[in-house]
């Protein structure tokens, strides 16, 4: 799991610097792999504009642009990137500017024609891995602003590497649970409300194998602005756990996904025919998939169909077909939770692996559907407009887990850890979790939240050693 210090703190409130938070991970059971700033090393890389480009007079591949950065003077920049073009925000890096510990910008002629400063790719500021052309910034960037002050990149990474026990901890939200027990801070969380249906926009959803897919959420959005941009501090948020922004529908999806550990998937709600059905594979259906490889479906695969047959492999990746794109406007929102058996293995027997198949494999919350559509809605709404219809659920309450209440006592618990600790900490500590707990004068009596279901009758927690009532 990679996260950046930046998010967690909109979840948490610690003060605490990166490497100190890290160690606070680690001594936590969360082993932490790597610490790192979110973008290169570099100094004096302003945000400007190019007012203008003619082709370089001795080179065909060159063109000689006009900059301005916010100051009187208009600068001119030998530039090759194919992108580079009239009125479009990029990050300039000006004569004295520093690019790594060694590189230096200076006053350059380049095949006969001066050049003062640089106009810079991602890669070339250490952003990401994309040299195919210029960075371009919003038109609104501020002109002359540093880059790293107007991308607020005095943040930090810090990738986890999580046991398969601890799948509530791939989402901010669930190592923000941890950290603020092991640093005895407050869980402040990000309110998540309910979004008003202002629409009756249903779609039919049936659950031909419960004991594999017990809770389906949708909910359909009509009306989206096919030509929304992600904001920035999405795309930014994004690249700092690995991923690219896509589109605003994409984003905000991959978005939940690692705030809350939920997977989401949006379908082209006018490529859809008659009702969602969740249900097994059968011997000769095929799917291509968003990826655009083909998959064959057979009974051991769980899939989400249509009247027409699959549209998605459960738990793993969605179709070409049904997919969003550019011209999509009304759209039919999924959230689930499939019995982690069920998904287990089936992304590699496609040969991939995706990030819905981890967290699916692992097990998610099966409580958190509703919250993860909300969340989402809300975000795509803010984005890109839209009229969100009602919640959609469809749910076999008889094979949706719920966590029973265990049992531990202090004689147990000392002995296990080797060291006394008060009870009023450890109460403090169950409850900083997320636990309920009941003391009765010999043993407490805790509930673990639902995104905890490695707390059970089988002792999973084996420094607890927990035992059921």
């Amino acid at each position: 799991m990679q996260f950046n210090v930046e998010w967690l703190k909109q979840w948490v409130a610690i003060d605490l610097s990166a490497d100190e938070l890290a160690d606070k991970l680690t001594a936590a059971g969360l082993e932490v792999d790597d610490v790192r700033g979110v973008a290169g090393e570099f100094t004096d890389v302003v945000v400007a504009e190019i007012e203008s480009c003619e082709k370089h007079p001795n080179a065909d591949k060159l063109q000689v642009c006009t900059v301005k950065d916010g100051g009187a003077e208009r600068l001119q920049v030998v530039c090759g990137a194919p992108n580079a073009r009239p009125g479009i925000r990029v990050p300039l890096a000006r004569v004295g500017a520093a690019i790594g510990p060694e590189f230096k910008i200076k006053k350059a002629r380049l095949r006969g024609v001066e050049s003062h400063g640089m106009l810079c790719s991602a890669r070339e500021l250490g952003l990401s891995e994309d040299h195919s052309g210029l960075k371009e910034l919003p038109a609104d960037a501020t002109l002359g602003q540093t880059l790293r002050d107007y991308l607020g990149l005095d943040d930090t990474v810090i990738e986890v590497d999580l046991t398969p026990n601890r799948a509530d901890c791939l989402s901010v939200r669930g190592i923000a649970r941890d950290v603020a027990a092991s640093c005895e801070a407050e869980f402040t969380g990000v309110e998540i409300e309910a979004v008003p249906a202002v629409n009756d926009a249903s779609f039919p959803i049936s659950l031909a194998a419960p004991e594999d897919c017990p809770r389906y959420v949708g909910r359909i959005v009509r009306g989206i602005d096919p030509n929304a941009q992600t904001p920035l501090w999405m795309a930014e948020t994004l690249r700092r756990c690995g991923l690219r922004s896509i589109s605003p529908t994409v984003d905000v999806t991959n978005y939940v996904l690692l705030e809350l550990g939920q997977p989401m998937h949006a379908f082209d709600l006018d490529k859809l025919n008659g009702e969602i059905i969740v249900r097994r594979g059968r011997a000769g259906e095929k799917l291509v998939l968003l990826d655009e490889t083909e998959a064959e479906l057979d009974k051991n695969v769980l899939a989400i169909c249509d009247a027409d047959g699959p549209v998605a492999i459960a738990g793993i990746m969605g179709g070409l077909d049904s997919g969003v794109t550019g011209e999509t406007r009304d759209i039919l929102f999924e959230s689930a939770y499939f019995n982690p058996a069920t998904i287990m293995g089936k992304a590699r027997n496609f040969g991939m692996h995706t990030d819905s198949s981890h967290r699916f494999e692992r097990g998610v919350d099966p409580a958190g559907q509703e919250t993860a559509v909300e969340r989402a809605t809300a975000l795509l709404i803010e984005i890109a407009g839209g009229e969100p219809g009602p919640l959609l659920v469809a749910e076999e309450a008889a094979h949706v887990p719920v966590n029973p209440p265990v049992s531990l006592r202090p004689e147990r618990l000392q002995m296990v850890i080797g060291c006394e600790i008060p009870n009023e900490q450890v109460e403090d500590i169950l409850l900083r979790l997320g636990m309920m707990v009941d003391w009765d004068g010999a043993k407490w009596t805790v509930t673990a939240p639902s995104a905890r279901f490695e707390i059970d009758f089988k002792g999973v927690n084996t420094l607890l050693d927990v035992e059921t009532l």
